[in-house]
């Protein structure tokens, strides 16, 4: 039966838009004798590689570890029995907004065969009842209201006693002026204006807000906004996600390394870049696979790129905005994973992926053995189950010790594994993901950068468009590669996106409310 909120909502239903549309006029191959280097194997730099190589630009992939993925890579890892297992950077949501990120893997997997839906994914608490957001319909206001009519932590009073004026703020993203009024503040007075219960801003928001690596203190607020838009108020595909039912390096890096030969782009991992230098028209690249090219994007995690380009001297006077900005690029705490082979399964009602709520290092925990199909195996010959344990901002000073906190922590939500024995377990702590502290809006790099020849790419990158994640960094990626097409005189890369401003855009702030807020301070 059709849930009548989803009816009502289908006539005012944000739609998918067109962002990128290529010229009809240009054509669609290069110039013959075109190359170009990318720089990182992550998904920003295959999504340039890719699309640069089917328009027959000669690309050559560059990638310091010995797999592609980046954040998204995996790697071998031999459990005690013998067992050679793929093990990775954390569970990824692949949210069906990701019209970017799915249009790349649609070239190695057309109908994307290896996405199952996650359906059911509560937030968990020791305190408080689970809170399930899935089903909710996709457009606001009717999600607010399903979400308001079916939380068990959000109230209607909460509701009608907020401040309407960031009420207003949240549903009424747009990039100037929620960078304007909201970058400088950061998150945690956001939300405090907000005037949520504790058990509410634990349960909705917290969870959301760390999911971005960040603490609510160090996000900016015009971020949080910008994302609560991206994932919920402005998508049309809803908050549904898939997962890969296997590992990323068969579904996602095997079949998309493999399309890349086909179309004749060399792809070498082991190859680290230490710095770039200007050569003439093009540029020089150091490292094991020393190079020169005309086109360059560097497809790189934050530090990296800092380290690059800081340690590229020529760079501050020929690209002293790119310089001053990477010089100035903030890296996220650390993210913690810790992987655990169990000698028994865990509860049969426990969901497939559960966000954490009010615990100091554990966000989110998924049963591996119920979402992919090697972990599936390796249960149903031991009788165990496969757990991940992930800590978004960990404040543990190494992996030893974010694991045992992980653990602990999982015993007090999961009781039946306080007892289970640990077969075997991989351990992690690093950190690369991006930081967005309040007022950094405008700071970071852009694609097009002011070296000519030169682009940047990744997920932490100032694109034209608004997105997140994964669909940021394929975003990116493909925009750098349109700015390669665009000087070599082909047509760009079409990009589709959600809408890009919020259902009350270009309501003007409640100056009431923002005054006697302002008082209150």
């Amino acid at each position: 039966m059709t849930d009548p909120l989803r009816r009502r909502a289908a006539p005012l239903r944000m739609r998918r838009r067109r962002l990128v549309t290529p010229d009809p006029l240009l054509p669609r191959e290069v110039p013959a004798g075109s190359e170009a280097v990318v720089v990182g194997g992550g998904i920003a730099g295959v999504s340039a590689a890719v699309v640069l190589a089917e328009r027959g630009v000669r690309v050559t992939l560059l990638e310091a570890a010995d797999h592609l993925g980046g954040r998204l890579g995996a790697w071998p890892h031999t459990l005690s029995d013998g067992t050679v297992a793929q093990v990775e950077h954390g569970f990824h949501a692949f949210f069906r907004q990701y019209y970017t990120w799915r249009s790349i893997l649609r070239r190695a997997d057309p109908q994307l065969s290896f996405l199952r839906p996650v359906g059911h994914y509560p937030v968990i608490s020791a305190r408080w009842p689970d809170e399930d957001l899935s089903g909710l319909p996709a457009a606001p206001p009717f999600n607010l209201l399903a979400l308001a009519l079916r939380s068990r932590s959000l109230s209607r009073r909460e509701l009608t006693s907020a401040d309407p004026d960031a009420g207003r703020a949240l549903l009424a993203y747009d990039r100037a002026t929620t960078t304007a009024e909201l970058d400088g503040v950061d998150a945690a007075s956001f939300l405090d204006r907000l005037g949520m219960t504790e058990r509410t801003r634990s349960m909705l928001f917290e969870a959301f807000a760390r999911s971005f690596f960040c603490n609510q203190g160090d996000l900016s607020a015009a971020e949080l906004v910008a994302m609560f838009h991206y994932y919920f108020l402005g998508n049309p595909e809803g908050i549904a996600f898939d997962a890969p039912c296997t590992d990323h390096a068969t579904a996602v890096w095997q079949p998309l390394w493999r399309y890349l030969t086909s179309l004749g782009a060399q792809v070498r991992t082991g190859a680290r870049v230490t710095a770039v230098h200007p050569d003439g028209a093009g540029w020089r690249i150091e490292g094991p696979a020393a190079t020169t090219t005309r086109h360059l994007v560097l497809a790189l995690d934050p530090g990296a790129l800092r380290a690059v380009v800081t340690g590229s001297p020529a760079l501050a006077t020929t690209a002293p905005r790119l310089h001053a900005q990477c010089a100035a690029l903030r890296v996220a705490p650390p993210f913690a994973v810790s992987r655990l082979w169990l000698d028994r399964d865990v509860d049969p009602g426990r969901a497939v992926f559960s966000a954490v709520s009010g615990q100091p290092t554990l966000d989110s925990v998924t049963v591996y053995s119920r979402l992919e199909e090697p972990s599936s195996r390796w249960a149903a010959g031991t009788g165990g189950s496969v757990v991940e344990l992930h800590s978004y901002s960990c404040a543990e000073p190494d992996a030893a010790s974010a694991a045992a906190a992980l653990r602990a922590e999982l015993a007090v939500l999961w009781p039946e594994t306080a007892d289970a024995t640990v077969l075997d377990r991989y351990d992690r702590l690093e950190a690369t993901a991006p930081a967005f502290p309040p007022g950094t809006a405008g700071t970071r790099p852009g694609v097009r950068t002011d070296a000519r020849g030169l682009r940047v790419a990744g997920d932490f990158v100032e694109t034209p468009y608004l997105a997140g994640l994964m669909e940021r960094s394929s975003m990116s990626g493909v925009l750098a590669a349109n700015d390669v097409l665009a000087e070599l005189g082909a047509a760009a890369e079409p990009v589709d996106g959600i809408p890009q401003r919020g259902l009350l855009a270009g309501v003007p702030a409640l100056r009431g409310a923002r005054g006697r807020h302002a008082a209150a301070r």
